[in-house]
């Protein structure tokens, strides 16, 4: 080993060397950065509602900080009383019947979803991962000793993977089938029939299944959501569900998610975060608490609003010569192709992938989106419609006013 690669000058170990940083929210920096600066760029990059936090949260949070009770350390696994209200809004919203000891309350959603790999995985288990993928599924399962390996899904699909792809993608080292419907970043939504047969393969082969649900309650016209281990009893003993408040009650920046597995390894990813956090924020907690305890109206304003957009976003994207958007069926993101624009001059210049193309949409339009590249898939874009009507009316009419020079 040569000295300029010896440990002792190695300033960034490997592992984390490795990790790249999350497309998304670097997007959004940028489109922060430069509105702060007075230009007037409208951000398609981050995931998160435009709404505020409703009233009656935030009044249980600003209790909470009054109250001495929450200015001590508490519990690493959660608040008791979250944990209980987890337990009874996952059965009201998914109809699966949990016990308090299979709940673990994280920092949101990424530290759920790292914990839970970082539980199961040893090194060189291989986690299958369909694409295109939200950014930080392949990071949490490398960060864990993990091997990701994606099976590609397109537009032709509805970016919806099959079991025939899941089993020509499984060797004798797979250990993990990620799934995720609704979609980051495309939309998409899994029938209940297709949802069930990928739960019996993973049955059938002995595999975990890691399932992500944060997009649960965003779902539009005949799609309908479906959680594997309350339609599948049978997959729950080797089934991680991953959740939070983020996007059903607009509580992005207040970091609370949670873990719902088997006893033995929600103990294990608890004894994981009592040495990396020890306990969520508890006047975050209390605000979860509200929300999880309280019905549905918030979200479900959300969803009407959410509902017109893709609509609005749908046909204006899809009026761009060289851009094919499909109609996504949940979530709040949109994931054309613009294949047919790449190679083609636009502004004197011939972007040739999405990410050189995202970087003169940036430039020229003032627009923000997120290229394929980041999910997995180049030769793609994401657009969150998370937005104001009038910004995403604007954003897209400037994107039709660029696109519309490319040419040969």
């Amino acid at each position: 080993m040569s000295a300029a690669t010896s440990p002792s000058e190695r300033r960034v170990s490997a592992r984390i060397g490795a990790i790249s940083e999350s497309a998304t929210l670097a997007v959004d920096a940028k489109a922060k950065a430069l509105k702060a600066a007075g230009r007037p760029v409208i951000g398609f990059g981050a995931g998160e509602p435009d709404f505020p936090t409703p009233d009656y949260i935030v009044e249980a949070a600003v209790e909470a900080c009054r109250n001495p009770k929450y200015h001590r350390y508490t519990p690493a696994g959660g608040l008791p009383e979250l944990k209980a209200a987890i337990v009874e809004k996952t059965l009201r919203d998914s109809g699966y019947e949990v016990d308090a000891s299979q709940v673990l309350v994280t920092n949101g959603g990424k530290q759920a979803i790292y914990q839970a790999f970082a539980a199961i995985l040893d090194p060189g288990d291989e986690v299958i991962v369909p694409a295109p993928y939200w950014t930080t599924y392949p990071e949490s399962i490398r960060l864990a000793g993990g091997v990701p390996v994606e099976v590609v899904a397109d537009e032709t699909t509805g970016y919806r993977v099959s079991v025939e792809q899941l089993e020509a993608a499984r060797t004798e080292r797979t250990k993990v089938v990620l799934f995720v419907s609704p979609s980051n970043p495309t939309g998409a939504v899994y029938s209940a029939a297709d949802a069930e047969a990928i739960g019996r393969w993973a049955v059938e082969h002995g595999l975990w299944v890691m399932t992500d649900e944060i997009y649960e309650h965003l779902v539009y016209g005949d799609a309908t959501f479906t959680s594997l281990p309350a339609v599948l009893p049978e997959l729950r003993d080797k089934c991680i569900v991953v959740n939070g408040v983020a996007k059903t009650y607009a509580m992005t920046g207040w970091r609370v998610g949670w873990i719902i597995g088997p006893k033995d390894v929600v103990k294990a990813a608890t004894n994981l975060q009592s040495h990396a956090t020890s306990n969520v924020s508890n006047v975050a907690q209390v605000a979860a608490l509200a929300a999880v305890s309280g019905n549905l109206d918030a979200v479900d304003e959300m969803r009407t609003a959410f509902d017109r957009r893709r609509g609005t976003i749908v046909r204006m994207l899809n009026e761009i010569d060289g851009v094919v958007c499909p109609t996504p069926e949940g979530a709040f993101y949109v994931y054309p192709s613009v294949k047919g624009l790449l190679g083609k001059e636009l502004r004197g210049k011939r972007p040739a992938t999405s990410v050189e193309l995202a970087a003169l949409i940036l430039d020229e339009a003032e627009v923000a989106v997120v290229p394929g590249e980041a999910f997995g898939t180049p030769g793609y874009l994401r657009l969150s419609y998370a937005l104001g009507d009038t910004d995403l009316v604007e954003g897209v009419t400037r994107l039709q006013k660029l696109l519309s020079e490319a040419k040969d």
